[in-house]
């Protein structure tokens, strides 16, 4: 089988790795693959993993020049011949469409996200079969483009359980990270993301402070970096912190996250908009370490109340001081959980699956 993903740029985020950690799956299962994007960082990884990478404009949003573009990428599909077409944003598949007028190539569209309403983004539910990321994405999907059930499959982000894996951290790192930031004996509590205004670390910060009234030893983590845009919410954080005297380090960005997210007695997901999956949220669970999240979005397929995690209201610190309280006396295998329902095995076996289907049906 021979599969092509199609989107903008292959620079870091979460589409991106996905694409990546999907086309390498691939290839070890004796599948050719390819990936077609405008470039970016991740390129060489696609053709270090034995995968070929075709670098082809299917990024910019420019109307003018899209039917040449459209016609461009006609001619690669027909040079390269592939059984499927898998599109991963809106740009693509809307080229894909156009370009696959004559070639009749099954196609199957991924919806990342809670993309805004509208006859550009319904593009993404007219493939032949289309993969949701959370029960949350069908359901919007179902509500605003009336998608068929029969269209739909939903296979969440699968976690890389060798990196998310308790058995595989860095304890050298781990001792230097505690050595450097104090917390030996310490209560801590992280959150972890690119620092945003959408990440709502305000109320985090808030739930610290009330808690280290009671909790003396509780440290909070904000881990994650912060672009030029977003310095002066960064500096608001820092002088809240300071104003309310919470025992909060900013961290930066850190590359080992799995040993933060170990280091953590709690992790909390406090996003103010709904997640299309969480694969964050799946990831500290791998580490057995209970997630607190804000109660919409993908994350209400993976965190199990009681079991592995709380949910809390947007903005109610409050609510989310009472919570990391009772999250930090839970005890449960999350490994195996992970490894049972968003392991990227997982998600790769029921992804093949839908292509194979798709082709099957087109043949019949």
């Amino acid at each position: 089988m021979k599969v092509v993903q199609l989107l903008p740029e292959l620079n870091e985020g979460g589409v991106e790795r996905g694409v990546v950690e999907l086309s390498r799956e691939l290839i070890k299962r004796g599948f050719s693959s390819i990936v077609i994007s405008n470039g970016g960082k991740l390129a060489k990884e696609i053709e270090n993993d034995g995968a070929k990478h075709i670098k082809y404009d299917i990024c910019s949003k420019n109307p003018l020049n899209a039917p040449y573009r459209a016609m461009g990428l006609r001619k690669i599909l027909k040079e390269i011949k592939p059984d499927i077409l898998h599109v991963r944003s809106r740009v693509p598949a809307w080229l894909t469409h156009f370009a696959n007028n004559s070639l009749h190539i099954p196609i199957v569209s991924t919806v990342h996200g809670f993309n805004s309403v509208s006859f550009y983004s319904k593009i993404m539910t007219k493939a032949d079969k289309v993969i949701c990321v959370s029960t949350a994405i069908k359901e919007y999907i179902q509500k605003h483009y009336d998608t068929p059930e029969q269209k739909i499959t939903v296979i969440p982000r699968g976690v890389d359980l060798k990196k998310f894996n308790p058995k595989n951290i860095d304890i050298a790192f781990m001792d230097k990270f505690i050595d450097k930031y104090g917390l030996k004996d310490s209560f801590t509590v992280s959150t972890v993301g690119r620092i945003t205004q959408l990440k709502d670390i305000e109320t985090f910060i808030k739930a610290i402070s009330l808690l280290q009234k009671d909790y003396s030893s509780i440290k909070g983590l904000v881990v994650g970096g912060a672009r030029e845009d977003k310095k002066e919410y960064f500096n608001s954080l820092k002088n809240l912190s300071k104003e309310l005297k919470a025992n909060i380090i900013f961290t930066g960005s850190i590359s080992k996250v799995a040993e933060i997210y170990h280091i953590s007695d709690v992790v909390v997901s406090g996003s103010k908009k709904p997640e299309s999956f969480g694969r964050s949220v799946a990831e500290a669970l791998a580490l057995n370490t209970p997630v607190i999240a804000t109660n919409h979005g993908g994350v209400l397929d993976i965190i199990q109340k009681n079991k592995n995690g709380y949910f809390f209201s947007i903005g109610d610190h409050k609510e989310l001081a009472e919570k990391i309280i009772k999250a930090k006396e839970l005890k449960f295998d999350g490994f195996e959980y992970i490894k049972e329902n968003f392991s990227l095995e997982n998600m790769v076996e029921k992804t093949v699956e839908v292509y194979k289907n798709l082709i099957l049906e087109k043949r019949s």
